[in-house]
């Protein structure tokens, strides 16, 4: 089995489309994928095919149905803040213990050649009222593939949260670099460039939008 978790930089980096585009060059070399995200936020039922548990779905072959979405999520909220400020809105305490709950089953019981776990954020967003997606992460000790972008302020906040990881101990496969959509955004290349040079031994993958063949590098 290997399990890997995607953590991301900063909020709305693309971790969930750069967990799809790998979940999807798995599946064209052969491996057997599954994909857990345990807690959303910003989630609505009424477009639940576009939510990150729905995208991750899709990118599975899986059809979207009430059971699907409870094995992928289990912990939806709708208000688009972080999982624990969503939680507190409808009248839940969610605490690192409710995470692990339902990660380590997960875990326990996965023979896939590949599982990705998403979490929700940056790696030192609020995860639960007493953890940030760090302490998730170390929890579960798995190794990680770092979600960062290309706007502007990307390099800093994703070779911060770099160093973050490896002051942990946590192992990073990879770090896959999220093309902007801002068309005033820095350059992507030098950007990309920028990242690799402080980087270290770590692998820096440039992801542009409109392609995902970057993917297959990482399996």
């Amino acid at each position: 089995m290997r399990a890997v978790f995607i953590a991301g930089s900063h909020t709305d980096v693309g971790k969930t489309w750069a967990a799809c585009a790998i979940l999807k060059a798995a599946r064209v070399k052969g491996w057997s994928v599954e994909a857990f995200k345990p807690v959303v936020s910003g989630y609505l039922p009424s477009v639940a095919v576009t939510s990150d548990p729905g995208r991750l779905l899709a990118a599975l072959g899986r059809d979207l149905t009430d059971q699907a979405l409870e094995a992928m999520s289990p912990l939806r909220f709708e208000a688009a803040l972080s999982p624990p400020m969503a939680a507190r809105l409808e009248g839940v305490t969610l605490t690192l213990a409710d995470l692990l709950a339902v990660c380590r089953p997960v875990l326990e019981r996965q023979t896939a050649d590949l599982l990705l776990v998403e979490g929700a954020g940056g790696v030192m967003s609020p995860m639960a009222e007493d953890a940030t997606g760090l302490d998730l992460q170390l929890a579960l000790g798995l190794p990680t593939i770092l979600v960062g972008g290309a706007y502007l302020g990307g390099v800093s906040h994703t070779l911060t949260a770099l160093e973050v990881l490896r002051s942990r101990g946590l192992a990073v496969l990879g770090i896959v670099v999220s093309q902007s959509a801002d068309p005033d955004a820095p350059d992507f290349p030098q950007t990309v460039a920028a990242i690799a040079r402080f980087a270290g031994e770590v692998p820096v993958l440039a992801a542009p939008r409109d392609d995902e063949t970057w993917a297959s590098a990482l399996l």
